[in-house]
């Protein structure tokens, strides 16, 4: 009977196993593509770990040149050298870049004009990956909310807001107790880090995608976004007020 009830047991616990990930793979929006971006340019910001490390290695093995913008240097050189030996692409860099110090920011976008785009001529994509979530309190070197700050205040050209799911990132390393626990019960339902990468590579790659701008895409396919985010009034008060705070003026 013992012998009988472990086997049960595992056949069992196999079973609802193979079940959450057949439920995770169905939702997570598993997508390939055989394009390539040889000659291309891509910035992605917070490329040192979790989504955007996926997202670099997937666009480095297409044969695009990367510039990891990174806060934490020595990550970034090791995940540079990581990408290099993985995919064979030598044309992987990483650079200084703090998004929440405007100063970084200022100097990080100096660099890539005086070092890159001599060269280059343009940035073909770029990837704002790099956030913070649930944070204590505290302030930018700019006297912003860190929040607001890092993850709002960083013709031609497409953009595309991207809902990655709920991801095993580092970004719950402010979470509290209570929160971690829920974590702990909801993890076998949430996505890795590279099936959180693929809707950030689909709308980076996707030629179809081309002609499309302002659009929300999750699970590599387009998805509607809250009324709160459709407040067309409220947008451009926040726009105007992103402006006011870093003195920016637009033409």
């Amino acid at each position: 009977m013992g012998q009988h009830h472990t086997g049960f047991s595992f056949t069992a616990i196999s079973s609802s196993m193979s079940n959450i990930y057949t439920i995770r793979a169905l939702l997570c929006g598993q997508w390939s593509s055989n394009v390539r971006l040889d000659g291309k340019t891509v910035i992605i910001t917070g490329a040192n770990t979790g989504i955007g490390k996926e997202t670099a290695l997937d666009l480095a093995k297409r044969g695009a040149r990367i510039i990891l913008a990174c806060r934490d240097m020595s990550k970034a050189e090791a995940t540079q050298q990581e990408i290099c030996e993985t995919t064979g692409n030598p044309n992987i860099v990483s650079k200084k870049l703090d998004l929440s110090d405007t100063k970084s920011i200022r100097e990080f976008a100096e660099l890539i004009n005086r070092e890159f785009l001599s060269e280059e001529k343009e940035v073909n994509i770029l990837i704002n990956n790099a956030g913070i979530m649930m944070c204590p309190y505290s302030k930018t070197a700019d006297g912003f909310e860190m929040q607001f700050g890092v993850n709002h205040l960083d013709t031609g050209v497409t953009v595309y807001a991207v809902h990655p799911g709920i991801v095993r990132t580092e970004l719950k390393r402010h979470m509290n107790l209570a929160l971690l626990i829920s974590w702990k019960i909801v993890r076998p339902f949430t996505k890795t880090v590279l099936q959180g990468a693929q809707t950030s590579i689909y709308c980076a790659v996707e030629p179809e995608l081309e002609t499309e701008t302002g659009g929300y895409y999750c699970d590599c396919k387009p998805s509607r976004c809250t009324s709160a985010a459709r407040d067309d009034e409220m947008a451009e008060k926040l726009w105007k007020l992103s402006c006011q705070m870093l003195k920016i003026t637009w033409d």
